[in-house]
């Protein structure tokens, strides 16, 4: 027990510091489960959905059931016809009625069917909306996570610039030993490492406050640094006129192509009012009335009762041919915020296309910058090792490979990015 105790002890540290792998799948996961936009989105969905009943259409009867107990106090004064009066205070009567009525709508120039067509349309907008925000947040996710690979890839590129800045110090603090390096050369060599130095950690800031706005999309108490194991792989093969025939999946064109429906539907509406409606009306009332004093002395009736009632607009000062015309005009506004909003997204796919296919053509070429920058490196620092170039040449074949790598990084991030971006548009982001 003593040595397991020990051994404990001695892996706690390490244990407290261990951090779990995040991938895209788990951030993505983690996201849409706890995300508040989501969550409300889904709650409209859910609101839509029980609201979506023949009921709130107005096509379901309509019961109600209402009782009532009065008591009055009374001075009666009766003259008959036989000549007598009767003069009385202080007369006592309580009257009791109830009754339970039900009516229901046979026609009311079909607003009940097109009110609840116009419920199915919400509600099925609302669902569509619920996926747009799901691909919106699948969106901000990835390019997020694929951020996060590129701010690590860069602090790749800062480690081995540190690497040749402490080797090229190495080199001269041998050179000063058998009196080769002069002053300049090594304070100019220390310097490149402190920067190097400096850099890294800068650059280490900007990976822990990226992963923390991460950790805020995915609405995770979890405030572990993770880390992100990954590199950026890119689909190659989106094609334009694909991408044009698929928009109209877009979750935003469709949620306008519904609202078109919605505004028409209330023009259905609108008009009905302007047709007569006629109710079925039942009833069953019962009403008791007792007097202590008086012509009568107990009345009580109770029964069943049926009819119809008929109403029949004729005039209210062209009200609903007012609320027509403007339904109309909604119906009108919504075709044209469509077309605007179908404009603006084919816009952007093209936009978005364009620096897709530029970034791709980009990164092959680049490559191979990287590739003779890197050589170029290896091999300056080689010569100046042997005297044959100067610390300013290696300083210089330093920012040509940095410069090299960070362009290769961003090519590769900008054409994710376009490539997320353009399947969002299409509703076809999966992952």
């Amino acid at each position: 027990m003593k040595r397991f105790y020990i051994c404990f002890v001695l892996l706690l540290p390490l244990l407290s510091n261990a951090q779990t792998t995040l991938t895209l799948k788990n951030a993505i996961d983690s996201a849409l489960k706890n995300n508040l936009d989501i969550q409300i989105a889904r709650n409209y969905v859910e609101i839509a959905r029980v609201s979506n009943n023949y009921g709130m259409a107005g096509g379901l009867p309509s019961i109600n059931a209402g009782a009532g107990d009065n008591m009055q106090l009374n001075s009666l004064s009766q003259k008959y016809s036989d000549g007598t009066e009767t003069e009385i205070s202080g007369v006592l009567g309580n009257s009791i009625n109830a009754e339970i009525s039900a009516d229901i709508v046979l026609f009311n120039g079909f607003k009940v069917l097109a009110t609840k067509k116009r419920l199915n349309l919400l509600q099925k907008q609302t669902e569509i909306e619920l996926n747009g925000e799901i691909q919106d947040i699948i969106a901000a996710v990835m390019i997020k996570y694929y951020d996060i690979i590129r701010q690590q890839n860069y602090l790749r590129i800062i480690q081995s610039m540190l690497d040749v800045s402490v080797k090229k110090l190495d080199i001269v603090n041998e050179k000063n030993k058998v009196g080769m390096a002069n002053s300049v050369d090594i304070m100019q060599a220390q310097s490149d490492v402190n920067i190097a130095q400096q850099n890294y950690a800068v650059q280490q800031l900007v990976i822990d406050q990226s992963k923390a706005d991460l950790l805020l999309l995915m609405n995770t108490k979890a405030r572990s640094q993770n880390i992100i194991d990954d590199s950026i792989v890119i689909d190659n093969k989106l094609v334009l006129d694909s991408i044009n025939n698929y928009l109209k999946h877009n979750p935003q064109i469709l949620s306008a192509e519904q609202q078109i429906k919605i505004s028409e539907q209330i023009v259905k509406e609108t008009a009905a009012q302007r047709y007569p409606s006629l109710k079925l009306n039942t009833a069953y009332n019962f009403g008791r009335t007792d007097n202590n004093s008086g012509y009568t002395l107990l009345s009580q009736n109770y029964g069943p009762s049926a009819g119809l009632t008929l109403q029949v607009p004729i005039f209210n000062g062209n009200k609903y041919r007012t609320q027509k015309i403007v339904a109309g005009i909604n119906v009108n506004n919504a075709k044209l915020e469509k077309e605007s909003l179908t404009n603006s997204i084919e816009t952007a796919a093209l936009k978005k296309y364009l620096a897709y296919s530029t970034a791709l053509k980009q990164i092959d070429s680049q490559k191979e910058n990287f590739s003779l920058a890197k050589k170029l490196v290896a091999l300056v620092l080689q010569n100046f090792q042997y005297g044959q170039a100067t610390i300013l040449d290696v300083k210089t074949a330093q920012a040509s490979y940095e410069n090299a790598a960070y362009q290769l990084i961003n090519y590769q991030y900008l054409a994710k990015v376009s490539e997320i971006e353009l399947k969002q548009l299409i509703y076809q982001l999966s992952y």
